[in-house]
This record gives C-alpha cells, structure tokens and sequence, in this order.
C-alpha cells in the first residue's frame, strides 16, 4: 500500500463551516476549489493534519477527527469560521514542490514573533523540545506549509523567513503572537534520528 503524501504547497485556504461534537468530531470545511476533485475516502491535509473526506459537497467536505487527533494538535481548540490551509495528497507523479509531508503532526508550536516588515520572520516555540529533529536550512511544515528553518535559538526556537506569497495565500496572514500551530518535523530527520537507537 502506498503512504498518502504532501508537499507542503498549500492550493487553498478554507474556513470551518460546522462542527458535530459527539465521540468524535465530524467537521465541515468551506472549500469549493478544493472540494471539486474529492470523493468520499480522499485524502486531504488540513492545517497539516492528514484527514479522510467521509462526505463531499458542491462547495466543501466532510472529516471526522478522532479523540487521537484532538489529543496531538491544535484541532482541540477548532471554531467555526477558522480559517484552515488545505493541499489534497498528491497524486503519482506530481511535482514535488515543497517537501515530503505525511500529515502526522509532531508537535503543537506557539507563536512568540511574526514580524511583517522587509524581514517577514515567524518564530514559534514548540511544546516539547525538538532536540535533533530540526537543523538550520532544514525543512518544516507549519500548519501544513512547507518553510525552510532559518535559525535555531536556545535549542527550542524555531525561525523561519517567509515570502510575501506565503503570507497571502495561507493562514498565516492571521497569525498572530499567542497562536498555536501544528508542526511536522521533516521525516529524513525522523529516521536519522530513529536510526541511531539500533
């Protein structure tokens, strides 16, 4: 069976249309470009989560979220009318524009420094130290988004330079200093790591 994958190149942004709470969460998505392509099993990467389409609409698409899920990133605290990046998988022999991204979020990052000036840095603090799992000009997704580390601080800090189009055509252009974001650690780095317990 082949691993689903993402490339970290969001095509678009979206916005919680409804949320059903009962043992686990089915959540609505306002996605018409998005949704056009999908059909019931598709998968889809919101705000780095890899999620299953259970219901499709002209203009959206049905997602069940597991207590797992709500447990290990920031879906926990999903509201009506946020808005989400969203990348369907990629399909055998696209392009691999950003990186390889599974949708399995590592980790939840706060948001301590977005600058919007000629700089255009967003610096987040993950929950539990990275360690080995991040390397300066390694690769990164942030709520799904693949960016490029620009700096490592205190062993914890996490920088990274953002292009104007990255602002505009994500999420991120709602960031804001408190804010928490989904973190993907790039799965090269992963493995390497893994591999050094045998």
């Amino acid at each position: 069976m082949v691993e689903k994958m993402f490339t970290g190149i969001v095509v678009e942004t979206g916005r919680i249309r409804a949320i059903r709470r009962s043992r686990h969460w089915t959540v609505c998505v306002d996605a018409p470009a998005t949704a056009r392509d999908l059909k019931p099993g598709a998968s889809v990467a919101v705000s780095g989560v890899c999620v299953t389409v259970v219901d499709r609409e002209s203009d959206g698409f049905w997602f069940d979220l597991s207590a797992e899920t709500l447990e290990r990133t920031t879906f926990r605290n999903l509201k009506v009318g946020d808005p989400v990046n969203l990348e369907p998988a990629m399909r055998l022999g696209g392009t691999l524009d950003g990186h390889i991204v599974q949708g399995h979020v590592d980790d939840v990052g706060q948001v301590v420094r977005f600058t919007g000036d000629t700089s255009r840095e967003l610096t987040i603090t993950p929950r539990h130290p990275p360690g080995a799992l991040i390397v300066e000009k390694g690769s990164i997704a942030i709520d799904g988004v693949s960016l490029t580390i620009a700096r490592i601080e205190r062993d914890r800090d996490v920088t990274m330079a953002l292009i104007p189009l990255t602002i505009e055509t994500t999420t991120f252009r709602h960031l804001r200093p408190g804010h928490h974001v989904n973190i993907e650690y790039d799965i090269i780095g992963k493995y390497v790591v893994r591999s050094k317990h045998f």
